[in-house]
């Protein structure tokens, strides 16, 4: 981490128990008024409170507790720079429980964090404002003040005073409502316990479609008006997920609605507020005659992701933002699961290792990565982990954990985590002990070495034959140049016999070790890493490598098999530790693939080479044995969508005839442009999946 900041976390003299908190927001002038009783207990006698707060204009404070009233004589001092405000008492508040009401003023900004404007087009073309929330990670301190540390658990019960003609939404159902004049008051049920970063409000014009669950908890999603046709796909979704989830944890949704929201303006992908959870609208919205088979995949993910959070991260929360890769990289990883349940059409763990793991790889090479769990200080720190190695490399041992255990337990330690700490915050170590507990296994001392240090192994394996026996000899050494770091590894090995399940798994702790596998024909191949679970590369001996090129022609090693391979291969030859010429030699043997994900992995690799090659003599030859290599999944496809075809087959199409045209095919090339033109002239309308590519083509 670069520059720490000096930084000291809020005392926790006196603690919040609950905010009464009244906000009144004026769409025209982007200006709101606030209102917030708080309840709290005194833990120890003080002179003074320090809260979070940033750009809020504090207009009056009193506090009344047991025989003691301040109102007038409270004095209120600000720190920009720390973002508080401290109420100085002429007198030490004396232990016990009392109220804080604060009156204050703040701004709709237009910064995308804390209560800001969103701008919106009404269906008649006029542009309007919402005002929406955005309080991950410290933010909150931007609408209200408040003890704004994850640790510092609090109900809420909010009540929005808001225009009478506009929609008006917090993380509870409505409690009671009432217009007066032009406008309308809104209360909502109380919160359970929880964070102030998962709160949220939205005010604004949406339309909405809605369902129940299997459980009868009422999901909406709401939509831009006018578009709510484009919210029946992540409703569709959400429905699903809710009980898979609740049947994984074994712990009902703790609440009693669901919303997600598309808001015209938002930061990130999405935010997992508690029961009001609001997405980009790209992240929530299929249009089901423009939307193309990735966009809804992507829908489909980032709903599970976010859903999976009102367990992992709502219900239980981490400590403090040093434990932010948890809650992101358990997300990242169940959210697959959950896809996957939902449609196992998708092909989605395939999917995961080219979108997740091999990236996450590529960038934990670097000198410039960082261990996944990083000591923060000062909130300004928060926003540098929010990056690929808390979501990707954390969701990457997080699977390769739930494989080293096994499902059935992991899934008795998530529930025994749960129920331990629900309502709570946890540490990292936490969720180690109970998966500890349940599986017998030594969870903490294997994940600290991949948590607490950046990096990954490469297992360099050799083999003798001896018979149906075979020796092998694996060295795990850091990949790429660094220092002499050393992992406890789960490492499976598979064989041409048992391709798709492990025949023998142990954990590498020293730096070298033999196995000795039985059983295993004298023609038969030795693979490691057994479906691309384990975060580590693998460099085969030549004879080994060699051995398993037939089992990629013929398709016999499966799909996430044969991507890994291929993508170490690469790797390796990036890093100066294989030979190119080797990978291409392996590269041929995809000469038959039909898989997407494969494809598209071993594509990224050759269109990396193309560009190395570009300004050389060999490029118009490496174009054309591209050209070749795609020859036959081409004229398997074809360009027409064929009834009944996969979701997998729809993508797989547009990216090789993407491909093809990026690498100079003439024949590609020139019925790109045809029907590019067909499609612009309105005679023949490319179909979603096939616009990009086309529209991408050299000469259209």
């Amino acid at each position: 981490m670069s520059d720490k900041k000096a930084f000291q976390r809020l005392s926790q003299d006196v603690v919040p128990l609950n905010y009464a908190l009244r906000l009144t927001p004026d769409l025209t002038t982007f200006t709101f008024e606030g209102k917030e009783l708080i309840s709290v207990k005194v833990q120890k006698a003080t002179t003074s409170i320090t809260l979070n707060s940033a750009d809020i204009n504090v207009k009056s404070v009193q506090y009344q507790g047991g025989k003691q009233e301040f109102k007038d004589e409270v004095k209120v001092a600000y720190c920009s720079e720390d973002e508080t405000v401290t109420f100085n008492f002429p007198d030490l508040l004396q232990p016990g429980e009392g109220v804080v009401t604060v009156d204050f003023t703040g701004e709709l900004n237009d910064k995308m964090k804390g209560f800001y404007r969103s701008k919106y087009t009404t269906p008649d073309g006029k542009d309007r404002y919402a005002a929406v929330t955005q309080f991950e990670a410290t933010d909150a301190r931007r609408a209200f003040p408040c003890w704004d540390e994850p640790a510092l658990k609090a109900t809420f019960d909010i009540t929005l005073d808001v225009p009478k003609d506009r929609i008006a939404l917090s993380n509870m159902p409505v409690k009671a409502e009432k217009e007066v004049g032009e406008r309308r008051v809104v209360e909502y049920e109380r919160t359970p316990i929880m964070s102030t970063y998962l709160l949220a409000f939205v005010v604004g014009e949406y339309d909405y479609v809605e369902d129940k669950d299997a459980d009868g908890v009422l999901v909406r999603v709401y939509t831009p008006t006018g578009k709510k046709e484009q919210g029946q796909f992540a409703l569709q979704v959400a429905v699903k997920t809710l009980p898979f989830y609740k049947d994984y944890f074994k712990i009902a949704y703790p609440l009693p609605k669901m919303d997600l929201i598309a808001l015209a303006d938002f930061a990130s992908g999405a935010m997992e507020n508690w029961g009001l959870i609001t997405y980009r609208e790209t992240a929530l919205l299929i249009d089901p005659t423009q939307s193309s088979s990735a966009a809804k995949q992507w829908v489909a993910l980032v709903v599970g992701h976010e859903i999976a959070h009102q367990w992992f991260g709502n219900l239980v929360t981490m400590e403090w933002w040093t434990h932010l890769w948890l809650n992101e990289g358990f997300a990242s990883w169940i959210e697959y699961l959950c896809v996957d349940y939902c449609f196992p059409e998708y092909d989605i763990w395939t999917q995961f290792a080219s979108t997740d793991f091999t990236r996450a790889l590529e960038l934990d090479a670097l000198a410039s990565s960082h261990p996944i769990e990083v000591p923060v200080g000062h909130p300004a720190e928060v926003d540098e982990i929010f990056d690929v190695i808390s979501y990707s490399k954390g969701a990457s041992v997080i699977r390769m954990l739930h494989d080293y255990i096994g499902d059935e337990d992991f899934r008795k330690g998530m529930n025994v985590y749960l129920n331990r700490h629900k309502y709570k915050n946890t540490f990292t170590e936490d969720l180690w002990a109970a998966l500890a507990e349940t599986s017998g296994k030594p969870v903490q001392e294997i994940m600290s070495t991949w948590t607490k240090q950046m990096g990954f192994p490469v297992l360099k394996v050799s083999e003798e034959k001896d018979g149906n026996r075979r020796v092998l000899k694996i060295r795990q050494d850091k990949f790429s140049a660094g220092n002499n770091s050393r992992w406890m590894v789960p490492v499976s090995v598979s064989t041409a016999s048992s391709p798709t399940k492990a025949v023998q798994r142990l954990v590498l702790e020293k730096q070298e070790v033999t196995v000795t596998l039985t059983g295993v024909n004298p023609g038969d191949w030795v693979k490691l890493n057994t479906g691309a679970v384990g975060f580590y590369r693998t460099q085969y001996s030549s004879s080994m490598l060699e051995s398993l090129l037939p089992s990629i022609k013929n398709k016999a090693l499966p799909p996430r098999d044969r991507l890994g391979l291929s993508n170490d291969l690469f790797a390796l030859a990036r890093a100066g530790e294989a030979s190119t010429v080797d990978f291409l030699k392996v590269a041929q043997a995809f000469v038959n693939e039909t898989n997407y994900t494969v494809w598209s992995d071993l594509l990224n690799g050759l269109a990396t080479l193309a560009t190395l090659l570009q300004y050389t003599d060999c490029h118009v030859d490496y174009m054309d044995y591209t050209c070749k290599l795609l020859a036959n999944i081409a004229k398997s496809l074809g360009w027409d969508p064929i009834k009944g075809e996969t979701h997998l087959d729809a993508m797989l199409r547009s990216l090789v005839i993407g491909r093809l045209g990026r690498s100079g095919d003439k024949g590609t090339v020139a019925e790109a442009k045809k029907r590019f033109e067909d499609h612009c002239s309105k005679t023949t309308i490319l179909p979603a999946d096939l616009r990009a590519p086309v529209s991408d083509m050299p000469g259209s």
